[in-house]
């Protein structure tokens, strides 16, 4: 039987391209290329607060709990150094109030990070800088989205890009240790588990 998993973004609107293919490759990596992956469209949450919320992540349990066996909520840090405690409590609520598995990770900065972790980048750009940068999906994704003529492809180039990108997962892994290892990690306990 395939592992079934719904994964939650702050905006599915752009975010599902990117986390799709990148989730899809992080099971491949840990050996469940059967995984069925799903991104959360249902309700339509417009930012991390709606993610994080209690009252929409109930909705979201209710709605798809008897067909997901793991629920992956993966949200933008945003430069908060407190979002990964609020992600912490929101795993541990939802074992003891909902009895629903929920993996809970941000990404550093923003997920679009994550993808250009997966491309070859122009050689001007330091990934420290990148891994730096407040603003990374404005002062690298999109010109570089731009640079190869997919700014008006779906979700502004992330579906391409992303696809691209988690052909070399293990490159992602590499250069994004702080957010995509520790999510994998989860994954990886999660699924020792479900055994």
């Amino acid at each position: 039987m395939s592992t079934r998993i719904l994964v939650i973004p702050e905006d599915f609107r752009k975010d599902q391209y990117m986390l799709k293919p990148l989730i899809e490759a992080m099971c491949g990596y840990l050996a469940k290329p059967n995984a069925v992956i799903r991104v959360c469209t249902d309700p339509l949450l417009t930012g991390v607060s709606q993610a994080m919320g209690r009252n929409q992540l109930t909705e979201i349990f209710d709605r798809y709990g008897g067909m997901v066996d793991l629920f992956i909520l993966c949200v933008d840090r945003d430069c908060e150094a407190g979002r990964r405690s609020g992600l912490s409590d929101r795993e541990d609520w939802a074992k003891d109030a909902c009895g629903c598995t929920l993996i809970a990770e941000n990404a550093w900065q923003e997920i679009e990070v994550w993808v250009l972790a997966g491309h070859d980048l122009p050689v001007d750009w330091t990934w420290a800088e990148i891994r730096g940068e407040r603003d990374p999906k404005e002062m690298y994704f999109l010109p570089l989205a731009e640079q190869r003529g997919l700014a008006a492809t779906p979700g502004e180039g992330r579906k391409i890009l992303a696809e691209q990108a988690s052909r070399r997962y293990d490159r992602i892994r590499q250069l994004c240790p702080e957010d995509i290892v520790p999510l994998e990690s989860a994954v990886r306990e999660w699924l020792a588990e479900a055994v």
